[in-house]
């Protein structure tokens, strides 16, 4: 199975400063590739730093390890440790310097061997699933908001009047780094979307749909988000990272 992906960042329409993180590699030989979306938080230099040392960290653990050929288990333990020593080197850089003691990161990955794909997130970072025209959320957002919703303390129509709806439960440098972990079988054709929450808050979903089925390269496809979120003055930053299966 042949992997293309693609992926962009942007400041958005109204921040000074962009705090979210982006990466991914590919291994040809193998059909394997990682994808990371990280959305910091904690001021303004805070949550630049924290999310650039977890994507790093992720990378730098779990690149090398593409086509090594392990299994899913294995996978999903490599993933927990790089989240823990990127989690260590948060809290260590925190010591060094108390000005940056309340930041911290959401964390959206997928690794992605042959027809096989391992997703893991911390916050509410996303991945979606593009199948056949229909657009699915692969991950719960790990927020106050959203247990309030399954709980039935308020409804999906009350969420925009909630003041604390972007409080996060779970983050990188947070108590709780517990990741959420989920397994999915790709089919050809299949597109993978991770994005922070700027996409998720300038764009309804029903757009997407129009963007990636107009799109003709998966290039295309992140270029066209990015402009639209832009276009609707995206209050957050904005930062997309697709990956089409063929």
């Amino acid at each position: 199975m042949e992997l293309l992906i693609s992926g962009q960042t942007d400041i958005g329409a109204v921040r000074k400063s962009n705090q979210d993180a982006i990466d991914w590699c590919l291994n040809d030989g193998s059909s394997e590739a990682l994808l990371v979306v990280a959305d910091g938080m904690g001021g303004y230099q805070g949550g630049e730093v924290a999310s650039a040392i977890a994507v790093d960290t992720l990378t730098e653990v779990l690149c090398p390890t593409l086509g090594d050929s392990a299994s899913i288990e294995s996978r999903e333990s490599l993933v927990q440790s790089a989240l823990n020593l990127a989690s260590e080197r948060i809290d260590a850089r925190k010591a060094q310097e108390p000005e940056l003691a309340k930041m911290g990161t959401t964390i959206v990955l997928a690794w992605v061997s042959g027809d096989r794909a391992l997703l893991a997130h911390i916050g509410d970072s996303r991945c979606y699933l593009l199948r056949q025209g229909r657009l699915e959320c692969l991950t719960r957002d790990d927020t106050v908001v959203q247990n309030m919703l399954e709980d039935g303390s308020i409804r999906e129509r009350d969420v925009p009047n909630v003041p604390f709806r972007n409080v996060l439960t779970r983050a990188l440098g947070a108590a709780d780094i517990t990741p959420t972990f989920s397994e999915l079988t790709l089919e050809s054709g299949d597109q993978l979307l991770l994005c922070s929450d700027g996409l998720t808050d300038a764009l309804d979903e029903g757009v997407w749909l129009d963007i990636l089925s107009a799109a003709d390269s998966v290039e295309a496809a992140v270029k066209s988000l990015i402009t639209a979120s832009l276009e609707r003055q995206a209050k957050d930053n904005v930062s997309v990272v697709l990956l089409s299966t063929n």
